[in-house]
């Protein structure tokens, strides 16, 4: 079993177990493509946990979940460039690396706009297939609402229309 050797308070086997056992069918039950949604990785390390065993961790649940049990992870973990954490800096740059889709949502370079509050960037990992295809990107830009979002391509906004 992974971690064994690195015995320690960053240990995440406890967690890991958890979902595993959270995630498997029991008995009758039959899971059809079950999603893991890890809501912001970095806590992990703002705990005590090494990059190393965040990794791990994320890897391990890849298997279950992915290639065992036919679902999908999804993982928020927050970003800055100006950002002096290199440990959160070493998971971000891991993460995109290895992920199929890459949802990079940031302010706008420009500041401030009332009618655009940012641009996210969707990111589709093709290189991943070894095929020698360029990742497909797109950007939106996008406005939250009261109760909505509402995205739109970027020069679209009803600030330049």
């Amino acid at each position: 079993l992974f971690f064994s050797s690195r015995e320690s308070k960053s240990d995440l086997r406890a967690l890991f177990d958890f979902v595993q056992t959270s995630l498997t069918p029991a008995g009758s039950d039959s899971w059809t493509g079950p999603v893991l949604l890890v809501d912001d990785l970095g806590v992990l390390l703002s705990l005590g946990a090494t990059p190393v065993a965040v990794l791990d961790f994320i890897h391990y649940c890849r298997v279950v979940v992915c290639s065992q049990l036919k679902g999908n992870i999804v993982v928020l973990v927050h970003s800055n460039e100006d950002s002096e954490d290199e440990e959160n800096e070493l998971v971000v740059n891991s993460l995109c690396h290895h992920s199929d889709l890459i949802l990079w949502v940031e302010g706008l370079a420009t500041g401030f706009c009332k009618d655009v509050h940012g641009q996210i960037k969707i990111i589709r990992r093709v290189s991943l297939e070894l095929t020698g295809e360029q990742d497909h990107v797109q950007i939106y830009q996008y406005k939250i609402q009261d109760k909505n979002v509402a995205f739109f391509a970027r020069g679209l906004s009803a600030a330049v229309l």
